[in-house]
């Protein structure tokens, strides 16, 4: 395959009306914010949208079958009955048609070892689709968190720095990210309390919070509980952390091509 060959990434999406504040008129729409298209196609990827085809498995593999990674973005909060809980008052909006089909998505990847990355709620639905489970409101169920929910909402710049972390010497991300102290912006209410199978943790908070997953195997799945698309441009290491993702994804692809079928094949 060739060495300027361009993968194929595909990118979730979210139900228009689990977004806060939009109209009950507005047809049912499946979005996703424009930032994690351009930093994917920045680090080289042919970007895919995928629409969130809950009740059409058969098409939602095929669509899988035709990517060389997934990336799943950030977004509202993940039902708790995926991992065996009731709904906390505390807990956010839910996208139930979301959920299923990140979940299926990041178990088909996981299982193949096509490459997936997971940025802030992309994180949580991997440590989820592996058995793990979630703090619903870290600031209800863990006063000893610090503050980890720096929303544009509350008047925070999506590209404010809010910590660092410390990430895990000898882990995949560690490879990108050189150093062992990264500062990270932060926008999220819940975050892992248990990890899932086969997950090890790659970062730290310095409160102790899990701010990075990967898998134990070779293959790339690695999810990060901050936003580095909004940093894709400005920073070089959250460049080189999209493309490890781009890589493996061609290597992916050149190791699972299909045969061609014909004259000269």
């Amino acid at each position: 395959m060739s060495s300027t060959y361009r993968p194929t990434i595909g990118i979730t999406t979210q139900t228009l009306h689990s977004i806060d504040g939009i109209p009950p008129a507005l047809p049912s729409s499946w979005v996703m914010n424009q930032r994690y298209f351009l930093a994917a196609t920045s680090a080289g990827a042919v970007p895919w949208m995928i629409p969130l085809l809950d009740d059409d498995m058969v098409t939602l593999r095929a669509i899988f079958d035709r990517l060389d990674g997934v990336l799943i973005p950030g977004g509202v909060d993940i039902n708790p009955a995926e991992y065996g809980e009731a709904v906390r008052p505390e807990c956010g909006n839910l996208d139930p048609a979301r959920d299923r089909v990140e979940l299926q998505l990041a178990r088909w990847a996981i299982a193949e070892g096509k490459p997936i990355l997971g940025l802030c709620r992309g994180m949580q639905v991997i440590n989820v689709a592996q058995g793990g489970t979630m703090w619903q409101d870290l600031a209800s169920q863990k006063p000893s968190f610090h503050k980890h929910d720096f929303f544009p909402t509350a008047g925070f710049e999506r590209d404010h720095i809010a910590h660092e972390v410390d990430v895990v010497a000898g882990t995949r991300l560690s490879q990108y990210l050189v150093g062992a102290r990264c500062p990270v912006n932060s926008m999220h209410h819940q975050g892992v309390k248990t990890v899932g199978r086969e997950l090890q943790v790659s970062a730290l908070a310095d409160d102790g919070l899990i701010e990075a997953i990967e898998t134990t195997g070779d293959a790339f799945c690695v999810g990060v509980q901050w936003h580095p698309e909004v940093f894709e441009m400005t920073d070089v290491h959250t460049r080189q952390l999209f493309g490890g993702f781009m890589s493996a994804a061609v290597e992916w692809s050149t190791a699972n091509a299909a045969p061609r079928v014909g004259v000269g094949a």
